[in-house]
């Protein structure tokens, strides 16, 4: 269990934070230290919070970060400038040219409409606390708790994220734990137990051997 000395009450990572959290999962994991060895210490990746994020965080599930990306570059050029607004602005057949699916058009349109509704207010969640961002993103057609731990993790920052439904995480510790499967959701968060309270620092560790290896950074 990594050592909670030095843990702070607020839950975002700062780089320092995060710095001496990657030292503490150094010493108490070996595995995660062979990562920092040979790859050395991933860095802080920060996306801005907001519903910009949130569109790209949808057209990521189920593909390739490369092919969410350049789906979402072409929905941006589509739209002008991508808003709620002008979300819901676009036709079916403007979406499907951007290479949006049928049911990811749904989620956008979804979104948008929630937002301008004010069911989801973004600005409210960086003061709520993990388990109300939760419940409160997940109010948002094809937003679960993967899209969810990840926002958490990557635009609040948040230090004890473990996305359990990520399968490059999935991939990552069946490598480095030399497991003889891929371990389900459920034996992944038992593993994850072991690096509280800074298993979003774990997550990035394992993402960066994940990226790192498979040559996708």
């Amino acid at each position: 269990m990594a050592d909670r000395g030095f843990y702070s009450m607020t839950k975002r990572l700062s780089v320092e934070t995060y710095n001496k959290a990657q030292n503490v999962l150094s010493k108490s994991d070996p595995d995660l230290k062979k990562i920092i060895d040979r790859f050395g210490k991933p860095p802080l990746w920060h996306r801005p919070g907001g519903y910009r994020t949130l569109v790209l965080l949808i057209l990521e599930q189920q593909v390739s970060l490369l092919s969410a990306r350049a789906t979402f570059t072409r929905l941006s050029s589509t739209a002008g400038k991508l808003t709620p607004e002008h979300a819901l602005e676009l036709t079916d057949t403007q979406y499907r040219a951007a290479g949006v699916s049928r049911q990811k058009t749904r989620y956008i349109r979804d979104l948008s409409e929630c937002i301008l509704n004010k069911t989801v207010r973004i600005g409210r969640l960086p003061h709520l606390d993990d388990e109300n961002v939760r419940e409160h993103l997940t109010k948002v057609k094809g937003i679960g708790l993967w899209t969810a731990d990840v926002y958490l993790l990557i635009s609040l920052r948040r230090s004890d994220i473990w996305p359990v439904g990520d399968i490059a995480l999935q991939a990552a510790t069946h490598d480095i734990k030399g497991l003889e499967a891929r371990p389900n959701p459920v034996e992944l968060s038992q593993i994850g137990e072991q690096w509280r309270p800074w298993r979003s620092v774990a997550a990035r560790i394992l993402w960066h051997y994940y990226l790192s290896k498979s040559g996708k950074k």
